[in-house]
C-alpha cells in the first residue's frame, strides 16, 4: 500500500468524489472547510491488494476514488464468498462499526485509490454538524437495504433473475455517478461474480451467453452492453424507472 497526502485543491473532500456522493450538499463554507480536514491520507492499491482484512481492528472508513473493490467472506471450509462491490464514490468498512473490526477482506479488483476517513474524527464532526451525521445514517441505512435486496434475491430468485438484477443495479449505480450506464466492463471475474450470485460459474457463463443470444446484452470478454433495458428489467421481474432512455441525459457521460 502507497499512501497518498491530499496536497492538491482537487483532492479535497469538498470537491472530489465525495463531495458529489458521499456527504451532503448544502453544507456552509465553515462546515465544508472542517469536512475538507476528514480525508488527510488516501491508500493506493493495486490489483490483488487488501485494504483490509476481517479481524483487524476498525480505525477508519472508506471512499473509493478511483478504482473497484470486493468485500468477501472466509467461510469455515476455507471458501471466499464475494459480499460486495465496490465503485467510485461508494463507502467501505461500515460492517465493523458494530463490533469495533471489520467483518470482511476488502480486496481490490484493479489499480483503485480510496480516500481514509478517521471514525474517531468523523464522529466528532458529526456531533458538530448535525447533517452530516444524518447522511451518514442514511448511507448505512442505503446499505442495509441493498444487504436486504441481495438476500432476497438469493432466495427467491432463479439464476437468470439474479443475473439480470445484478446488471441492472450496477447500471444504474453507475449513472448516479455520472457514468455510461449501458456499457461498462465488469473488474471482476466470472468465480467472483458467481460467488456473490450464489451461482455456480457455468451458470454465470450459460446465463451470459444466453442473454447475448436473446438480444438482451452484447459481450466480449468483459466488457458488457446492455441492448434491451426493458427486456431486462421484464427479466428481472422489477419496473423499469426509465423507459425513455438508457443514458443520463443531463450530462456527457464517462466510461468506466
Amino acid at each position: 500500500m502507497n499512501y497518498k497526502p491530499t496536497d492538491t485543491p482537487t483532492s479535497k473532500c469538498s470537491v472530489c468524489v465525495l463531495g458529489q456522493f458521499c456527504l451532503p450538499v448544502g453544507l456552509s463554507s465553515s462546515d465544508i472547510i472542517k469536512v475538507d480536514t476528514l480525508v488527510k491520507e488516501r491508500v493506493h492499491l493495486n490489483k490483488g491488494e487488501n485494504l483490509y482484512r476481517h479481524g483487524d481492528p476498525l480505525h477508519s472508513v472508506y471512499s473509493v476514488r478511483f478504482g473497484t473493490l470486493k468485500t468477501e467472506y472466509c467461510l469455515q471450509d476455507g471458501r471466499q464468498q464475494v459480499i460486495g462491490f465496490h465503485l467510485p464514490g461508494e463507502i467501505l468498512g461500515l460492517d465493523g462499526i458494530g463490533e469495533g473490526q471489520y467483518q470482511s477482506d476488502a480486496i481490490a479488483l484493479e489499480e483503485s485509490e480510496v480516500c481514509i476517513i478517521r471514525f474517531d474524527a468523523f464522529e466528532d464532526l458529526a456531533r458538530q454538524i448535525p447533517v452530516l451525521q444524518n447522511q451518514f445514517h442514511k448511507i448505512m441505512s442505503r446499505e442495509l437495504t441493498q444487504d436486504q435486496r441481495h438476500l432476497l434475491s438469493l432466495g427467491t430468485m432463479r439464476a437468470e433473475e439474479r443475473l439480470a438484477t445484478f446488471l441492472l443495479g450496477f447500471s444504474q449505480r453507475l449513472a448516479a455517478r455520472g457514468y455510461l450506464n449501458n456499457e461498462f466492463d465488469l473488474k471482476m471475474s466470472r468465480v467472483e461474480l458467481g460467488s456473490y450470485l450464489g451461482i455456480q460459474i457455468e451458470t454465470v457463463s450459460r446465463m451470459l451467453s444466453r442473454f447475448a443470444e436473446s438480444g438482451l446484452i452484447q459481450i466480449k470478454q468483459r466488457h458488457i452492453k446492455l441492448i434491451d433495458m426493458n427486456g431486462l428489467y421484464e427479466l428481472a421481474g422489477i419496473p423499469n424507472p426509465d423507459r425513455t432512455a438508457c443514458v443520463t441525459a443531463d450530462a456527457p457521460a464517462k466510461h468506466i
